[in-house]
Parts: structure tokens; sequence; C-alpha cells
């Protein structure tokens, strides 16, 4: 299916880079095609390649191609209105932070660090033609649950990722999101001190 793509570039105050400037999350989300697999390997390398404090490298990450059981599952995981929209992506990646080693040790930089990861993803996949969106909209426990996470492992997002779809396609009140002007806080607001 081919879907005209919408200039969602950022109005930015200061020049940046074209694939951050360009790299917005869309609800509107391709449900034919299936995952491009060698892009979605080279969004998990950039991740794989974060900066990590110490080497630790607490992410992980459980990705469900949609059509599978696990896709199901985490859709099923989705709260509100993500549920109306996020099955549609042609796959869903949950991030997982190791929040403590093996013997217990907290791990207090590992949402940081997935963080990064993630943003390394989402860069990565929207050079290469991927569209991602990011949700806290979800039942951490229930991932918990159907992926048999270890306690020490803590389910932080997920991650609808694929081709961009039909706007027109989603409800109303999202369609309206999809096209609204982008707007974001200004830096003079972000940066608490300078000096």
């Amino acid at each position: 299916m081919s879907t005209p793509v919408i200039d969602r570039t950022a109005p930015t105050e200061h020049p940046v880079l074209d694939v951050l400037a360009g790299r917005w999350s869309p609800r509107a989300f391709d449900a034919e095609t299936p995952i491009d697999e060698a892009k979605l390997a080279a969004a998990l390398e950039a991740a794989r390649w974060t900066p990590s404090a110490n080497n630790t490298q607490p992410w992980r990450f459980i990705v469900a191609r949609r059509g599978t059981a696990l896709h199901a599952q985490i859709v099923e995981s989705l709260m509100g209105f993500n549920q109306q929209w996020a099955g549609n992506a042609a796959a869903l990646v949950v991030a997982v932070a190791e929040t403590a080693t093996e013997d217990g040790t907290p791990l207090t930089h590992a949402v940081y660090d997935l963080g990064q990861a993630v943003a390394h993803f989402s860069v990565q996949a929207h050079n290469d033609g991927l569209y991602v969106h990011q949700m806290s909209g979800f039942d951490p426990e229930v991932v918990r649950e159907f992926a048999d996470l270890d306690p020490r492992f803590s389910a932080v997002t997920v991650i609808a990722v694929g081709d961009f779809g039909d706007v027109e396609a989603l409800p109303d009140v999202l369609k309206e999101r999809e096209v609204a002007p982008r707007v974001r806080r200004p830096i003079s607001e972000t940066v608490i001190l300078s000096a």
C-alpha cells in the first residue's frame, strides 16, 4: 500500500540533523505491509551500539510481528485509545530495562540507558523510512506475565513500528492529532540554569 507521507518537519529554533527534524510519531500505520526485516534489524543494531554506563547495556527488547500471538498479547496490554491504532503496526517492540544485576545490585542508570537505546532505534528506523510511535499507555505487569520477566527487568514502553498508513482510517480525534501543528516548549523554558 502506498500512502502519501505528510510533511511533519519540526519548526526548530536552531538547525538540527534532517533525520531529527523529520522524525515524528504517527498513529496511522499501514495494516497490510509486513515489517521490512532488514530495516528492523538495522534499528535494533543502532540500539545495540547505544552509549552505556560501564557498558552494562541494561536494555532488552521483545519484538513481535503483526499476525503473531505475541503481537496480539502486546496489543492486549495496551490501554485506552492505543488499542484502536497500534495493532495496525507491522511490529510492536517492548522496551525493557534491566534495573538490577543478577546479584541484585541496582542499575540506577538503566532507564536512562534504555531511553538512549530507544532513541537510537527510532532515529535509525526513521532514517530508513520506517515510522515509530512510543507509548507509555500499556500495562507492564501484563507484559511481565506473558514474557515471564524476572523481577529485575521492567517493561518501560511499547514501540509501534512500520510503514505510514491512511490517516483517514483513524477515529476523528486521532485524525486531528495526526495533522495538528507540531509544538515543543522553547529551549529557554527547558534549560533551567545556564552560565
